[in-house]
């Protein structure tokens, strides 16, 4: 099984953020499996294009990403 590019995985992301969340889940899955064919273990977010681009926005995101083993960085 051949591992989704990182950069493709994220754009699904964003769409989901934008649509409830709509399959997130699955995305991260599919995030955490194509890192680890990258050796990485952490992948650099779009602060910009989350849905709630605040704080309490970012913490929950990564605090969700966290529990399912990715680490969230946010890029400027």
């Amino acid at each position: 099984m051949t591992a989704r590019p990182v950069a493709d995985i994220l754009e699904a992301i964003y769409a989901s953020l934008h649509n409830d969340n709509q399959d997130i889940d699955a995305l991260i899955a599919d995030l955490k499996t194509s890192l680890a064919a990258d050796g990485k273990k952490e992948v650099a977010v779009d602060a910009a294009r989350l849905a709630q681009n605040n704080r309490q926005g970012r913490k929950v995101m990564q605090a969700y990403f966290k529990k399912r083993g990715v680490a969230v960085v946010f890029s400027e």
